[in-house]
Formats: structure tokens, sequence, C-alpha cells
């Protein structure tokens, strides 16, 4: 990296933020005038790829530069283990490290802000006290026991829980503008900083702040539409045309609001004297389905409005500019290690997985995703396809998948096990084709270049770019473990309850889970 290069580093993830509903990426809502300003001086990527389509194996991928198999965070282990992150690294090197966030997979319990030195969650129902002592044991032994599974899931789900009850009414957006004033505060006390905060407000459920409401949703009210994913994606509830529209409104009101707290602390940090020595990157972790492939939310598919993010970096290495080259949010990793001139690999902890700076995936490397010149022997899983290709994995989403079932159970409705609702998926993605493999049900496959919205399945077919697209699926697959062929068991225990101690169990009756 150049003596230039900036000693700080503003990391902001937009949870649940398609690229499409963004200024800068050709949206005719003017939703995000900040984010456009910033463009213009900032590299604008069309073709940025997450490693999966939900919140927890995204940052366990961007914390530590390993695909989710190989991390193995997600939602039956919904906990970051045996891995060094990217903020103890930093920390080690002498950086001063900051976590804010308002997502409930985002905490100490689940190790995501393990060397962070200032961390806050800023969650309303996730006191201190929930993610220590008596339940965080039982959480946790729970996930260590195949017949407690059921019950870790429904913990882990709390979270998401808690913020769709208490995400309406007065103080719906509050937490963003905490984060944003947070941020400043500690990056006005640090010396060389890396600031990572992720703002929830796009997330389901939408309850935008009045102001923008009245700008991207008039007349629409928050609490008539469907606000609960499982309930469409269950068959219970059936949302027509006009329903879409309200949502996708509040939705776009959201990001609105976003982008406000998003100017106000870029105009801080520019008129602090901060910006031209922040390397600054803004992403989403990943996009959200309002009714494409008949589904709701960031579940069960790994579709292009999930998975191809938008990606804005600005560091003087990189012009401002557009770039139609396919890149993976996993090289962020490395990119901020290489802005910062740090070469990492070192473990925090005896016996964890450290990966080391690998300059075929920074993005402000000359030899950005140069792959064929690196040693086969030492490539990692990702590293195939001489960097043409993007990697997605999805395992089992239990938690949605329980609240699915209960919705179609108290509707009548009896969901086929061998559906997309119960599968694990893996992709293999280029700029103009993509193959999804699937364990319960057939392979997708698509030609992106010539159906973008993923309509025609040529799994199958004779086309030689879906064809490569999965020999290289193959290849990582191979390279991480092998194909999930075998379907997992699709049964879900509530059994076992008994096992946990009195107070886990009194606090599980205090929270509405037990009777």
């Amino acid at each position: 990296m150049s003596t230039g290069s900036p000693e700080n580093v503003l990391f902001v993830v937009l949870d649940t933020v398609r690229k499409d509903r963004l200024t800068p990426y050709g949206y005719d809502r003017p939703t995000t005038p900040n984010l456009a300003a910033f463009a213009e001086e900032a590299t604008v990527f069309e073709q940025a790829v997450a490693p999966a389509p939900w919140t927890l194996p995204v940052h366990a991928s961007l914390f530590t530069g390993l695909y989710p198999s190989q991390h193995g965070a997600d939602q039956e282990n919904p906990y970051l283990e045996g891995a060094t992150t990217l903020a103890e690294t930093l920390s080690a090197a002498g950086y001063d490290t900051a976590c804010y966030s308002s997502n409930a997979w985002i905490t100490p319990y689940t190790h995501l802000t393990d060397g962070f030195d200032d961390q806050d969650n800023f969650f309303e129902v996730m006191p201190g006290e929930f993610l220590s002592g008596p339940l965080a044991r039982a959480w946790k032994t729970m996930n260590d026991n195949e017949s407690l599974r059921a019950i870790a899931d429904k913990l882990v789900s709390l979270g998401n829980t808690a913020h769709e009850y208490f995400a309406g009414g007065e103080g719906a957006d509050s937490k963003t503008p905490a984060v944003v004033d947070r941020t400043k505060t500690f990056i006005d006390d640090a010396d060389r900083s890396f600031a990572f905060i992720n703002l929830m407000d796009a997330h389901l459920p939408y309850h935008p702040p009045e102001e923008f409401a009245d700008e991207f949703a008039p007349d629409v009210d928050s609490t008539e539409v469907c606000q609960n994913s499982k309930e469409y994606n269950s068959g219970a509830r059936d949302i027509d045309d006009d329903e879409w529209e309200d949502i996708r409104y509040l939705y776009d009101a959201e990001i609105a609001h976003i982008d406000d707290q998003l100017g106000r602390l870029f105009d801080w940090l520019k008129e602090t004297g901060r910006w031209d020595d922040t390397m600054v990157v803004v992403c989403a972790d990943h996009g959200e389905l309002h009714g494409e492939h008949d589904l709701y939310g960031h579940e069960f598919g790994l579709y292009d409005p999930l998975v191809n993010v938008p990606l804005l970096v600005k560091h003087p290495e990189l012009d401002a500019d557009r770039r139609d080259d396919q890149v993976e949010l996993i090289d962020l990793y490395h990119t901020v290690l290489d802005v910062l001139d740090v070469e990492g690999g070192t473990p925090a902890s005896a016996g964890e997985t450290a990966v080391e700076l690998d300059r075929t995936r920074s993005l402000v490397a000359d030899t950005y995703r140069a792959f064929d010149a690196v040693d086969p022997a030492e490539r990692d899983p990702g590293q195939r396809g001489g960097g043409k290709y993007a990697f997605v994995e999805y395992s089992r989403p239990v938690v949605e998948l329980k609240q699915l079932e209960e919705k179609a159970a108290a509707a009548g409705i009896t969901l086929p096990t061998d559906s997309r609702f119960y599968s694990r998926m893996r992709a293999a993605r280029r700029t103009d084709a993509k193959y999804v493999r699937i364990d319960r049900i057939d392979d997708e496959a698509y030609r992106l270049d010539t159906d973008p919205d993923e309509t025609e399945n040529l799994a199958g077919a004779d086309d030689d770019a879906i064809e490569a697209t999965e020999e290289t699926l193959a290849a990582f697959e191979s390279a991480v473990g092998g194909a999930w062929t075998g379907a997992l068991d699709d049964d879900v225990d509530d059994g076992a309850v008994e096992e946990m101690d009195a107070e886990a169990q009194e606090r599980l009756r205090d929270l509405g889970y037990l009777e």
C-alpha cells in the first residue's frame, strides 16, 4: 500500500438494502442524495456479491475472510468460534476499533464483536445480562446438544422478534442517530481507527420516521400492510399489487432515513478534517425480496436482489468511477488489512484460524483477483475460475423455518419438506451466469446477461456459460468439503425443555416461549 494510504477506515453496512433502491444505482426516486454525492468521489461497484443472503454468515465472513462453510456461523450454530477476527488483528496492531449496531446478531454472545475495543448493540430488549449468566450458558448448551437445538433457535430469533415489536410507534428509528453519534465520539477520541457500523432501518418491519414516510410513503399506514414475511411465504396471507407498492414505499422511506444520517456523519468527517484520511466503505450485507419469485424477505433463495449488493468505496488508489467487474464482499477483509498495512495471519488464541492478507483479494492492489498467479496448492476455495466467479452459501434457516411452520400450521397449511424452505443452497456466479445447487429441489441456473430477473431456469440446458459455472461451483464444493447432497433431517423437536435449568426456563416464560 502506498504511504499516502488513509490511516482510518469507516465501514458502513446498510442492513437489508437492495442496490436497485439507491440513487447511485439508477433508482428514479431520490432516496439517497447523500450516497449519490458520495458516489461522485467513490468507486461504485455494479457486481458485488455477498457470501450469503443474511446477516450472521455475511458479517462473520467480513470479519474473518472465510466463506460461511469455513467459519461455521449460521442459524444452526449461531456464534463464530475458532477464528481470529479482523478487529482482533487490528487491535493487536495498535488501531482503535469500535462496532456499533442495532442488529441482534452482532453481539458479544455470537462473538462477532470479539476484538473491538468498544461496542454497543443499541438493542432495547437485549440487556447485557441476556448475553451472560444462566441464559447464555443455557443457549450455548442448547446449541451444542442436538435435542435442544429447537429451543436455541427460538432464543436466537428473540432479537428479530423484539426488533419487530419495538420498531413501531415512537422511537422507531431512534437507533441509527444514536449509532452515528456514538461513531463520531469514537472517531473524535481515536488515534488510528477502524469504525464498523451496521444500520438496521431497512430491515423488516418498516416504520419510518414521519418526515420520510410523508415524502416516500404518503397515506400508507405501516400498521396495515404485511410486515411479517413468514405469513406471506407460508401461504397464510396474500399480498396484492397495491399492498406490495405500499411495502416498497415504506422501504424507500427507511432507506432515505439511513441516507440522511449517513450524510450527517460524512459532513462531520469533512468539517473536522478527517475525510481525506479515511477510507470509507459502504455496502449492504444482503438485499430483500418484495414478491419476486413469490418470496418476501431474505430467506429461501439466492436470487440477485439478495446477493448482488451495493458497494461503494472511497480510497485514493481507486478511481471515482463505476466498475463492472465482479467482486466479493469477502474481499473487503483483505482490503482493510491492505489499506491499514497489517499482514494478519496471527491467531488471537491458540488453535484459531487467522487469515493473513492476500493482495489478490485486496480491492486496492494491482494484483486484485489475479488468482491464476497463486500457487494452486495455496489457493483458497474461492480462488477458482481465474477470478471471474463469486460463491454464495446458505445453510438451513432454522429460525425462519420454525416461524414459517407455525404460520402455516395456524392457517391449516402443511409445508412440503421437499421444498426450498428446508433446503441448503450453494451458488457460483459470474457476471453473465449463475448456477445454484439445492439439496431438496431441482437446481437453478440463469443467464444473467439476457435474463437479469432470473425467470428461466436453465439448469441442465446446453449452455456453455451455465456449464462452466456449474463446473466451477463443483470445484468450490470440493475445496470446502464436498457438495451438500444429503438432505438434513427436517424434524424440529421442541422436547427436552425440562433439561434446562430453572432460571433459564423462567426467562423463556417471561419472553413468551413457554407456557
